[in-house]
């Protein structure tokens, strides 16, 4: 899948709330990915990462109408963003952990805690070192709400978990969390939270995307050497 980014073709549906049998009855933001994708209309198209779809999804239903037209830009740049690295789930969790911590309730914050715990693990156990911008961005996170943190860190001693890696559908339903504790926090921007966290989410992920392979050097004899050859001349009996 080419990850070009797609125009939107004039006369598409407006973008608007939930799931939708067809293009006649409206599109959210990933219905439209699918259409661009030329895929099976659908709000699970294989062509986007399914933690980042999910962020997509859940976003486009909590923003309000006015604030969801401003997603449509970013609709291609999702198609045939699907890298295979492992350690985007985790990261994209914790990217939504990240923004959601400082505005949350006290008890998301908890959940919320203990998820960026999960993905830190997991982004250790996978390689990556401390200063790894998915590493650091869950230590950061944590250091500032101290005593999440420590309450999420209490929780996991007793209860014995993080024993395993972050999986994808954790992942999502950590991402739904985050976007549902934004939506819900007593903030005036929330609406503008909600859209730059859709933003991070899709550049976090194109940072694992493998570069475009180099084109093979060519073999071709140049043309001046070619012409530079001459047949060696017959000598005389």
């Amino acid at each position: 899948m080419s990850r070009r980014a797609v125009p939107i073709p004039d006369g598409v549906p407006v973008l608007s709330q939930g799931r939708h049998w067809n293009p006649r009855s409206g599109a959210c933001f990933m219905e439209m990915a699918s259409f661009l994708a030329g895929e099976r209309w659908s709000d699970h198209p294989r062509c986007t990462h399914p933690v980042l779809a999910a962020a997509a999804r859940c976003v486009n239903d909590a923003v309000e109408d006015a604030t969801r037209q401003r997603l449509v830009i970013m609709i291609p740049e999702v198609v045939g963003l699907n890298p295979e690295d492992p350690r985007v789930d985790a990261v994209l969790a914790a990217r939504g952990a990240t923004e959601a911590l400082p505005v949350s309730s006290e008890r998301a914050q908890h959940a919320l805690a203990v998820g960026l715990l999960a993905a830190e693990r997991t982004l250790t156990q996978l390689g990556d070192a401390p200063d790894e911008p998915g590493v650091q961005m869950c230590r950061d996170a944590l250091a500032a709400a101290p005593e999440a943190e420590k309450w999420a860190r209490d929780f996991i001693a007793r209860a014995g978990a993080l024993r395993r890696p972050l999986r994808s559908h954790a992942a999502r339903r950590l991402v739904a969390l985050s976007i549902d504790a934004i939506a819900e926090a007593c903030v005036p921007d929330a609406q503008d939270r909600l859209v730059r966290l859709l933003r991070a989410c899709i550049d976090d992920t194109k940072r694992f995307v493998p570069p475009a392979p180099k084109p093979a050097p060519s073999l071709q004899v140049p043309w001046e050497s070619q012409l530079g050859r001459r047949r060696p001349e017959l000598s005389g009996s």
